[in-house]
């Protein structure tokens, strides 16, 4: 089979196109035709070893997301059947409950073999069922920047109707949390660089928006549109530069989803804030397979659609990774196998 592996040494100029035997499914085991594949801002770390040991070692197939084909099954399967559409879960041995060092590191991509392999082999209880209305692109965003986004908002948090959620950007992670608090019935403020952008964010369903180039000091105007309450909720994206400005905008006793630090990893944030408006901050790692598979029923029963930028050939993968890398896509980055 084919596949695309980092070898020899760490590195984009290490990342090559190979051959590796055929994987046969043992008991337990599912066997998966990949038909799609997609990236996540984690696959450009992971080449370059940025999770230390914690990456895996050479030599290592990338990429976290993908779907595929069920097309044979080891004895004693029931999950799935030949001919059935899965997803690969990103934490291969997080099935439910609170995390541990186990759950949260036996992870695709880094250090398990990911999802740019012809064929993949992988335990039955580390794939979910992808709804019948998606795409194979579509199906292939979800493991890792959806559940995120479901995790923040679902899973560790009870918006409901009315309840006001901020996100910042419009990135992957960030265009599915528009996505599902709207199917909770949240009012959604997004901040962003680009008018553009946060026009076609308007058109997804966010109801408001703030440029933050245009005003740094964003949580004033932001705060404004909560009639000055605050917002129950925000995905917090940037990490080093937004998060004071989140802890001016976030309601007394709301929740900071710290998701991304695109602007940075050292915490410098008036922590009083935190203290004095009982501001829960709550990490979210991606989820386990049981939100995964909440997930997939909410988008099967509203016929959610992801928001899929482009899509690179198999072999393109170098560019793929070159278009991620530049910051020029609206929505997920799909890899067709």
């Amino acid at each position: 089979m084919r596949v695309f592996q980092i070898q020899d040494d760490w590195g984009i100029d290490h990342l090559r196109l190979a051959e590796r035997p055929d994987p046969k499914p043992g008991p337990g085991q599912v066997l998966l035709r990949m038909r799609a594949a997609s990236l996540n801002y984690r696959d450009l770390f992971v080449v370059d070893r940025g999770y230390g040991s914690f990456t895996g070692t050479l030599p290592l197939v990338p990429l976290s997301d993908g779907v595929g084909e069920v097309v044979e099954v080891g004895a004693g399967v029931t999950r799935v059947s030949v001919g059935d559409r899965a997803c690969p879960c990103f934490h291969q041995g997080w099935i439910a409950g609170a995390p541990d060092l186990d759950r949260l590191t036996r992870t695709l991509g880094g250090p398990i073999d990911g999802t740019m392999a012809d064929l993949m082999c992988l335990p039955e209880g580390g794939v979910v069922k992808a709804s019948a209305h998606l795409t194979d692109e579509e199906a292939a965003t979800l493991p890792c920047a959806a559940l995120t986004a479901w995790s923040a908002l679902v899973t560790y948090d009870s918006l409901g109707p009315g309840s006001r959620v901020l996100v910042q950007g419009t990135g992957g992670v960030a265009l599915f949390a528009i996505q599902f608090a709207k199917l909770l019935g949240a009012h959604v403020t997004v901040i962003s660089s680009s008018d553009a952008k946060l026009a076609r964010a308007k058109s997804l369903g966010a109801d408001a928006g703030v440029n933050y180039t245009d005003t740094p000091e964003w949580s004033k105007p932001a705060r404004e549109i909560t009639a000055g309450r605050g917002f129950d909720h925000i995905v917090e994206l940037g990490g080093e530069k937004t998060l004071p400005q989140s802890l001016r905008a976030i309601r007394p006793g709301g929740t900071l989803s710290m998701i991304g630090v695109l602007s940075g990893p050292s915490l410098a944030a008036p922590l009083g804030l935190v203290v004095t408006r009982q501001v829960r901050l709550q990490g979210i790692t991606v989820g386990h397979r049981d939100g995964f598979e909440a997930m997939m029923r909410a988008i099967g029963q509203h016929k959610l659609r992801p928001v899929v930028d482009r899509v690179f050939d198999f072999a393109d993968l170098k560019d793929a990774m070159a278009y991620l890398k530049s910051g020029a896509h609206y929505g997920k980055i799909c890899v067709r196998h």
